[in-house]
């Protein structure tokens, strides 16, 4: 069982590793627009500077190659130029709508190609959503939660002792979710005894074990980790790349065409049945209640939050899922890219751009009633900015957005901090 454990920790090392910061190169590209704070208004132009750097010093006589135009859209300029002092300033030129203008320079030196980019800001709070708000929405997805409710929690608990520590008992869950699946996860609960907050950690995409949130455990709050395949959490690494690779690729895409189909159903459903669980546990506190995640998990905080009014906070990464249509409106959409590239002739479809409406994030994020903190990058790549914009904008609740505007789809370390910070706040200070 020890050696189980050690191999999912391992996979989960590789994992994170994958996903923080970039690696740090002997050799690095710095690109960087002239407004510090990488926004300008519509018909303000936006002047990037390139350097090539080794060891911090200039590279004189790099050759690079950059291109600028709107997030993933087509460049509307592109040049090959030689630094002769290593750096150079370009004109990006401006934007006329609200929205994003990037700049992505590479080069190659000594057989390595080094690759970087800035996105200036065009009054981002000025983004509207391009997808469809149904009409019935909120009464499909009542309907949705009411069929839920009358299915049994049925909730099994394992405790996994390898996992547990002085003050955190470890169990990994299993409840009965919705059409027939289960439901897995990695609960931590404190020892001593008494009444705690509660914090549903929800995941990112892919297919992966889990480890549970020992260390917010450990603070004081009960934390439940989960997946959302309907599989064990807690199996041998070499299961989940198989899935990835095999019967769960692409699982995005899975019946969209069909809205009481679609694998997201099951799923956003299922952050609702975690929250069941929750609070039903006894130690539960009976009224403070949280969400957190990013990318994946930063959409599925935004839908919970959205979905279920027993969630009092929530703390969203770079949430995907969101104004997935803006492809078909000539600008960026949020992730999986549903309409980009070799995805758009699959789904251009008049049942599964109706499908999306009941999806994305950005329909949910008009149902918030609850405060909530948000942070992501202007250069994240995997979830434009401009999508998450979108969302962000529609919400009519309590909310604040902490920019870190030169990183991608990952976080800097003071960043996870200031959002643990604000969530632990809020579940153990300003909720009582």
């Amino acid at each position: 069982m020890k050696k189980c454990f050690l191999l999912v920790y391992l996979y989960l090392l590789v994992t994170v590793c994958a996903l923080a910061q970039p690696a740090e190169r002997p050799i690095k590209i710095v690109v960087a627009p002239d407004h510090t704070d990488w926004l300008y208004r519509p018909g303000e132009s936006v002047k990037f500077t390139i350097s090539v750097l080794q060891y911090g010093n200039p590279v004189k006589g790099a050759k690079i190659r950059y291109e600028i135009g709107p997030e993933k859209m087509e460049p509307t300029k592109q040049e090959t130029v030689t630094l002769a002092n290593g750096t150079t300033t370009v004109d990006g030129g401006t934007m006329k709508t609200p929205g994003f203008l990037r700049c992505i320079a590479t080069a190659e030196i000594n057989g390595k190609t080094y690759r970087n980019l800035a996105t200036a800001g065009f009054n981002p709070l000025q983004v509207v959503p391009t997808v469809e708000n149904p009409a019935d929405f909120k009464m499909f997805w009542d309907s949705a939660k009411a069929e839920l409710s009358r299915i049994p929690l049925d909730a099994r608990m394992t405790l996994l002792p390898e996992r547990c520590t002085e003050k955190v008992n470890v169990y990994q869950v299993n409840i009965q979710n919705y059409a027939n699946s289960r439901l897995y996860g990695i609960l931590c609960v404190p020892k001593q005894e008494g009444k705690y907050p509660a914090l549903l950690r929800v995941p990112g995409a892919g297919i992966r074990p889990y480890n549970g949130n020992i260390a917010d455990a450990e603070k004081g709050i009960i934390t439940l980790e989960i997946g959302i395949h309907g599989i064990p959490v807690n199996l041998d690494p070499a299961v989940y790349l198989n899935l990835s690779a095999g019967g769960l690729g692409g699982y995005q895409n899975f019946n969209l065409d069909d809205r009481d189909r679609y694998y997201y159903k099951r799923v956003y459903l299922g952050c609702v049945r975690a929250n069941d669980f929750l609070v039903s546990l006894p130690q539960y506190d009976g009224s403070n209640l949280a969400v957190t995640g990013g990318s994946q998990g930063g959409a599925l905080s935004i839908t919970t939050a959205g979905l279920d009014s027993r969630v009092k906070w929530l703390g969203a990464y770079y949430p995907a899922l969101s104004d997935v249509t803006g492809y078909l409106k000539g600008r960026a959409g949020g992730w999986p890219h549903l309409f980009y590239g070799k995805a758009l002739a699959f789904n251009n479809t008049p049942a599964k751009i109706k499908t999306v409406g009941y999806y994305d994030v950005v329909n949910f994020a008009r149902l918030i009633k609850v405060p909530g903190y948000y942070s992501w990058g202007f250069n994240d790549e995997t979830c434009p900015p401009t999508s998450m914009y979108a969302s962000y904008n529609v919400i009519s609740a309590p909310k604040q957005l902490k920019l870190y505007e030169d990183t991608g789809h990952w976080t800097y370390p003071e960043q996870t901090e200031l959002m643990t910070t604000w969530l632990v706040q809020q579940l153990k200070g300003a909720g009582k």
